[in-house]
């Protein structure tokens, strides 16, 4: 694994090493370089010496680097899609999937010519015009999460260059596999030497870009305790942040819901990518006389998910991250039991014929784990869900606000008036009616709320481009006296 910085890649100076593992087959695919401080300096000085000139390309010209990456990531996909399954567990259909979501923010940032403009008014007084104008920040760092290796770093990426930025891209050091090829792919465009630079690292990496005065902003997604680290850290440090943290998504089946349908989609939501995804529903609540009909159905569809390594056929779910968390996930279903839970669907040490050394937990469906123990308030983030009762949708609503995350919350049902009520209650960054998982398009936000985002813009759309410029609001006067005549 190498650094890429000014344009060139470049070998780390580091001397240790992190493996990384094939989580469905136990293989080493290669190892990530725990790259020092040093390294990152180099890549955001090298950064800041390409922004001025950057900045000065017409945005019409920038964008069309954008869109000779797209046809390249287009013909691309299938490899970077073949990595993420490899590095990440995914199934295949599940990395296309991401990849497609890349692409499409690919094709968003393109309308950066009309979205960074400004505005103005004349005659603010006498002879006084005023325009607020977008600007780039600078320098620009994204660090990555594992879970989604391929698509989050082109929640901001793409925005930032075609903005006037540069930036650093710090993938995970469990999945640096993807980003390696695109950068492979970015060296291709020849863009100026320290628009975009790639330092592979772990902890002292993340510490050094929240730390160097050169770097103006920070886009990150990973669990809550590290977006709150990462958040005020930066800010304390002067930066413009945007964190992504976890998650513990309600989803709510009303007793008018279509069953079948809800069960089938609600499925793909909590055990589809393992359940590693902040977008997963994790706690069911079956509202009045849908517990029994729906705590059936979501068991069937949980029993009869084909688990396995995701590029062989019809597997539709692959394993975990790693050992690490498997044991983490399994410790969790250990202890929901013992708070008093009945297992529906036991997906604990699974027999994976030909993979017996990856790390696969089945999908699991836990009846009666009391609300006020606290895995009915952990992000598992593993294939588990946990099954709740309550009397009616305002109960329901309830249990959806008074957790600490607010990331997303779905509801199935067939009331138009039970939706809006949702709709317009449910305090989450991302709602969904009638789906499992209610992510943005491209040209949406992708939002959050409480323990679940911190910052004020957040990644993908109009925001993406509000948080890569800074404004400048512009007063101007000519007196005729002062203009010089020919």
């Amino acid at each position: 694994m190498h650094n890429y910085i000014e344009g060139q890649w470049r070998s780390s100076v580091a001397t240790e090493t992190l493996p990384v593992i094939n989580p469905a087959t136990g293989e080493e695919l290669g190892r990530t370089p725990l790259s020092p401080a040093a390294e990152v300096d180099q890549a955001a000085r090298a950064a800041a010496a390409a922004f001025p000139a950057w900045r000065r390309v017409p945005v019409g010209d920038r964008i069309q680097y954008l869109f000779r990456l797209k046809p390249i990531l287009e013909d691309n996909i299938e490899d970077l899609a073949r990595t993420i399954t490899m590095e990440a567990g995914k199934t295949l259909a599940e990395s296309r999937g991401e990849m497609r979501r890349a692409i499409e923010n690919v094709e968003v940032a393109c309308g950066a010519p009309a979205m960074i403009q400004g505005y103005n008014s004349e005659d603010i007084a006498s002879g006084i015009d005023e325009m607020m104008i977008r600007q780039p920040l600078g320098v620009t760092a994204i660090i990555g999460p594992f879970n989604f290796p391929g698509m989050i770093p082109f929640w901001f990426l793409p925005y930032s260059i075609v903005c006037g930025n540069t930036v650093i891209v710090k993938p995970s050091e469990r999945v640096p596999l993807t980003m390696q090829k695109v950068f492979a792919l970015l060296d291709s465009l020849h863009l100026p030497p320290g628009v975009v630079n790639l330092v592979n690292g772990g902890r002292e990496v993340v510490d050094a870009i929240l730390d160097h005065p050169i770097i103006r902003s920070v886009s990150f997604v990973g669990s809550s305790a590290v977006a709150r680290h990462v958040y005020s850290r930066g800010a304390a440090a002067g930066k413009r942040v945007q964190c992504q943290g976890g998650a513990k998504n309600p989803v709510i089946v009303m007793p008018d819901a279509d069953m079948a349908a809800a069960s089938e989609i609600i499925a793909d939501s909590a055990f589809g990518c393992a359940g590693q995804r902040c977008l997963a529903s994790s706690f069911a609540v079956a509202v009045g006389d849908a517990s029994q009909s729906f705590t059936k159905a979501i068991g069937e569809r949980a029993a009869s998910r084909v688990t396995g390594y995701g590029l062989d056929d019809g597997v539709q779910m692959g394993p975990v991250i790693s050992a690490e968390s498997r044991t983490r996930i399994e410790s969790l279903i250990d202890k929901a039991v013992r708070d008093g839970a009945r297992p529906v669907v036991d997906g604990r040490h699974p027999d994976i014929p030909r993979y017996h050394a990856g790390h696969f937990v089945r999908p699991t469906v836990l009846e009666g784990l009391p609300i006020e123990s606290d895995v009915a308030r952990t992000e598992i983030f593993g294939p588990v869900l946990s099954v709740h009762h309550v009397d009616d949708i305002d109960d329901a609503i309830q249990l959806v606000n008074s957790g600490a995350y607010g990331n997303q919350a779905c509801l199935f049902t067939t009331s138009g008036a039970n939706a809006r009520k949702f709709r317009y209650e449910a305090e989450v960054g991302n709602v969904g009616i009638n789906v499992g998982v209610a992510a943005p398009m491209a040209y949406f936000p992708f939002s959050g709320a409480r323990e679940s985002f911190f910052g004020d813009l957040h990644g993908q759309g109009r925001d993406a481009f509000e948080f890569f410029t800074q404004e400048k609001v512009v007063v101007e006067r000519w007196p005729k006296e002062w203009t010089r005549k020919f």
